[in-house]
């Protein structure tokens, strides 16, 4: 099962590249046939550089760069490293996910991290979480209360006390300041978490991504980097790093309101 992870996490990992760099340049990861049929299919990889358009060979993730020694096999041109460490990356959320709670429960864990790997991307190159990310994550993270634990209560109220929380702190430092602190879209995230975690982990994600936090500002500061109160931090990104591997920590298992048949195979 950890093997199969890992493929499977190899294979999303290379989606995952490709769509946190095309999609805030607007550019378009399906492409729709202009034939009779309309048939959508995706659209096919290029360098950066040169704009050739990329065979399978160039694209098998992690050996391809490998074996190209990043670069293009075309142009020459060095690919940029962040495509090798999203593939490791997502090949490692797959590894573990399926490793350490094989069936069900490690496939669900999995999408929910992948999920967070695409929003980490984004947040932490681009300051954005776009709904269409986020909401479909809240959405599975209640719908896995039909399978899974923790119960859908628990989710609902992880889900609600995650979006308010920081919301109010939004709110709050809005008003003592007169400007904006958190972008839109970490309230949302954190409820989507809190829909996947329930709310007793709530607190322990706030404190681990406030500590990688002041960490990241640390490293800034060493390497000579202003730190000031206008310095811009991806928290959803954070948030995002913090939650996946309390996630592990859960104990995984099936809900007593999964069917018989997945209960007792």
């Amino acid at each position: 099962m950890a093997l199969l992870g890992l493929v499977a996490g190899l294979l999303l990992g290379s989606f995952i590249a490709a769509l946190t760099l095309r999609w805030p340049a607007g550019r378009s990861i399906v492409r729709a046939s202009s034939t009779a049929g309309g048939s959508i299919h995706f659209a096919r990889s290029q360098c950066d550089s040169c704009g050739t358009t990329l065979t399978a060979r160039d694209l098998v993730p992690v050996f391809s760069f490998s074996l190209l020694r990043g670069r293009c096999r075309h142009c020459a041109a060095a690919i940029a490293p962040r495509h090798l460490w999203i593939e490791l990356a997502a090949a490692g959320i797959g590894a573990l996910a399926l490793g350490l709670h094989p069936g069900l429960p490690g496939i669900a864990g999995a999408l929910f991290g992948w999920g967070l790997l695409a929003l980490a991307i984004l947040d932490a190159e681009h300051f954005w979480l776009p709904d269409r990310l986020v909401l479909p994550l809240l959405a599975t993270g209640l719908l896995a209360a039909a399978w899974l634990a923790p119960p859908l209560p628990e989710r609902l109220i992880g889900a609600a006390s995650g979006y308010a929380s920081l919301a109010l702190i939004a709110l709050a430092y809005h008003a003592a300041t007169g400007r904006k602190g958190l972008g839109g879209g970490d309230p949302k995230l954190f409820a989507a978490i809190g829909a996947w975690l329930g709310w007793q982990l709530l607190p322990f994600v706030l404190l681990l991504a406030a500590t990688l936090g002041l960490l990241l500002a640390a490293i800034h500061a060493a390497r000579g980097r202003a730190i000031g109160r206008q310095t811009r931090v991806p928290l959803g990104a954070l948030l995002a790093i913090a939650a996946w591997p309390l996630w592990l920590l859960l104990p995984a298992g099936l809900s007593s309101t999964a069917p018989l048949a997945m209960r007792f195979p």
